[in-house]
């Protein structure tokens, strides 16, 4: 960027200096309009800077209006390692090495959270461990042996983002922080994750034998789509992570604020949730939910500058939400197949008679959807663009022949986005086929007689 650029010219006329001295010393007047032409050169690149920084700074400001047509370039993004989900399929619709495993800070505690609101109580007692009590800043300052409610660690956990809350409640669920390491790794895998591995529960940066302490963009978008829309817990990690300010007197009658951090949730029309993060490993991380007419969505931003670049994943953020609600519609990608009548040749009803005989079984087949207690015709819920094409395929046996049973697969139908398949429904036939052989006909003709 421009502002890098002049910053590192004017470094090289500050460490210079000495030189200008000198060329004073030595050639006199023509040294003195040399380094009068270099003041000059350093005026004008002030200036740069100057209009650079305003520059970057309209354009922060302006990002949450400007419509976004197209996909930012990896140059207008700081974030080392980005993704774009579709909060209601999980598909992918924008990244900037989104599976590249980064140190992701304390964005893990998204996971730490939901896990303790599905595996514990929010009047849990939670009693506090030399580790716990141990851990650096930033934390509650809590000390061995003190007890707290579970409600308010988890306030501290989402809000303040304490790093002994976060060890205080692993231990509670789990036993340990191993133990409960092992059952991030577990929830993470189970949603989808492919290269997620949790050593800390506070996202703090470590490694062992295995690996370092990391995930993915697109991992990091997984998990918070689960935590907001998926997960049994997901409406009280919304109620927590959603409050400003969360006051709460422990046992020994302190009181104690946790004061939201999540500046998106008052200045972007729309943003759900979210979580921030850093370390000296990972960065500023940040990861976000986003919902607003119907459309959702969720970013995950790796690496997105160090200080002083505090404010850079806002303006990420804003960057790809913009590009997002500008370009994405909802739709139900589901439609009904027409699907043909099929005949079995030389064949003929389970328990034939005489009149079936040189009439082949006719049906028409169905599809085998889901059992759903609500709605007869599925949901099929994407983010799409005008640039996403959709193909809908119906593939049936060429050629089939007897014996066919009722509810046998015959064939698949296929929804696809580009070369991509969505969904592939199974097609059943309705309707039992024997073949008319010799044995067939003889039974029939003595039933027929018989009968």
């Amino acid at each position: 960027m421009i502002f890098y650029s002049c910053m590192e010219k004017m470094k090289a006329y500050r460490a210079n200096h000495r030189i200008w001295l000198h060329q004073i010393r030595k050639y006199g007047l023509a040294g003195i309009i040399v380094v009068s032409i270099l003041i000059c050169n350093l005026f004008v690149f002030s200036i740069c800077i100057v209009c650079a920084t305003e520059s970057e700074t309209a354009d922060a400001e302006a990002a949450s209006t400007v419509t976004a047509k197209t996909a930012p370039t990896s140059s207008e993004l700081y974030s080392t390692s980005c993704a774009l989900m579709d909060g209601y399929s999980g598909r992918i619709l924008y990244g900037k090495s989104p599976t590249t495993p980064m140190a992701n800070a304390s964005t893990t505690k998204m996971l730490t959270c939901i896990l303790a609101l599905e595996y514990g109580n929010l009047s849990d007692s939670v009693t506090v461990s030399a580790r716990a009590a141990g851990q650096p800043k930033v934390r509650l300052g809590m000390t061995e042996g003190q007890e707290y409610v579970l409600e308010d660690l988890l306030y501290c956990l989402m809000l303040e983002s304490y790093n002994d809350c976060a060890v205080a409640i692993a231990e509670h669920i789990s036993g340990s922080v191993e133990e409960f390491a092992a059952l991030m790794n577990e929830k993470a895998a189970e949603i989808g994750c492919i290269d997620t591995y949790f050593i800390t529960p506070n996202g703090l940066d470590d490694e062992d034998e295995t690996s370092f302490h990391h995930t993915t963009a697109e991992d990091l978008c997984l998990i918070m789509r689960y935590c907001t829309w998926e997960s049994p817990e997901c409406d009280t990690f919304l109620t927590i992570t959603q409050t400003a300010s969360y006051t709460f007197t422990d046992a020994y009658g302190s009181s104690h604020t946790a004061t939201n951090h999540n500046t998106l949730l008052t200045t972007m029309d729309g943003a759900l949730t979210g979580k921030t993060g850093y370390t000296n490993d990972a960065g500023y991380c940040y990861v976000m939910a986003y919902e607003k007419d119907g459309k959702r969505f969720c970013v995950a931003l790796l690496a997105c500058g160090w200080p002083n670049n505090k404010t850079y994943k806002w303006k990420d953020a804003n960057t790809l939400i913009t590009y997002a609600i500008s370009t994405y519609t909802v739709q139900n990608l589901y439609q009904e197949p027409d699907l043909p009548i099929i005949t079995i040749a030389n064949s003929c009803p389970a328990s034939p008679t005489l009149a079936d005989w040189g009439q082949n079984v006719s049906f028409i087949p169905e599809l085998a959807l889901p059992q759903t207690s609500e709605e007869s015709i599925p949901e099929l819920i994407y983010m799409i663009s005008s640039e996403d094409s959709i193909s809908y395929d119906v593939n049936i046996q060429s050629s089939m022949t007897s014996p066919i049973l009722s509810g046998q697969t015959i064939g698949y139908y296929r929804i696809s986005i580009g070369d991509e398949p969505i969904c592939e429904y199974a097609i059943l036939a309705t309707t039992s086929a024997c073949a008319w052989d010799f044995p067939t006909l003889l039974k029939t003709i003595i039933l027929s007689y018989v009968l």
